[in-house]
């Protein structure tokens, strides 16, 4: 019997299923925890690239791919998305002009229920006997109008920024939009009220993002203004 699950395993080493099979947001999330062992790490290998580190003030135009569909995108198409946008980018405008990050997360658990196909194998398996499969992968559940990919840059870069994202919206399934965003890069604030908003500390850094001042706590000049 252990020689039959020896030639089953030797023949059951295929490839990943297609994107087709698990596209779809079908059943309740499925999170990893001490319930679901065994979870592959993601394909992703960096959810940041470029220059991260740049402030808020350096990297004014920003560019967005939003989905246009409920569905799941694997790690390994957000992988691929990223992969393609940072290669153009670094082509384009080099390592230090822009600053790319991935917006969603693949939190959710990918199961394979997997049947041996071999000569005996019809004594080993047990049909649709206990289907519940095993982890195979991990994916992203995105809603529509949701932001997948964005890419920060200088405003001579935004139309190559545009590109970098129209290339990588092709690794995804169903369907996504390329939008120039008209907010401050990363920030929440619109760009024609960026600058006047700092200049007067309603305003204030919060590395690649800005945040509202306060009133409250400790009278310093981060409370202090209008």
């Amino acid at each position: 019997l252990q020689f039959l699950y020896f030639i089953a395993a030797q023949f059951n080493k295929m490839g990943r299923r297609p994107a087709k099979c698990y596209r779809f947001c079908k059943n309740k999330p499925y999170p990893k925890s001490r319930f679901c062992r065994g979870v592959p790490d993601p394909k992703i290998r960096a959810f940041e690239t470029g220059r991260k580190r740049a402030d808020a003030d350096e990297f004014p135009a920003c560019v967005h791919v939003i989905s246009m569909e409920k569905e799941q995108l694997s790690s390994e198409c957000l992988e691929a998305a990223r992969i393609a946008a940072n290669k153009y980018m670094v082509k384009s405008c080099g390592k230090d002009g822009f600053h790319l990050r991935i917006r969603v997360h693949p939190y959710h658990v990918l199961r394979i229920n997997k049947m041996l196909s071999c000569a005996g194998a019809d004594r080993l398996q047990t049909g649709m006997r206990g289907a519940f499969g095993k982890a195979h992968g991990t994916a992203a559940r995105v809603k529509i109008g949701q932001i997948i990919l964005s890419i920060r840059t200088r405003e001579q870069f935004e139309g190559l920024a545009t590109e970098a994202l129209r290339r990588a919206k092709f690794k995804f399934a169903g369907r996504q939009l390329v939008l120039t965003s008209h907010k401050w890069g990363f920030t929440h604030a619109i760009k024609e009220t960026y600058k006047e908003k700092m200049d007067d500390k309603t305003l204030l850094y919060d590395g690649s993002y800005s945040k509202p001042a306060r009133r409250h706590g400790v009278i310093s000049e981060r409370n202090c203004f209008g």
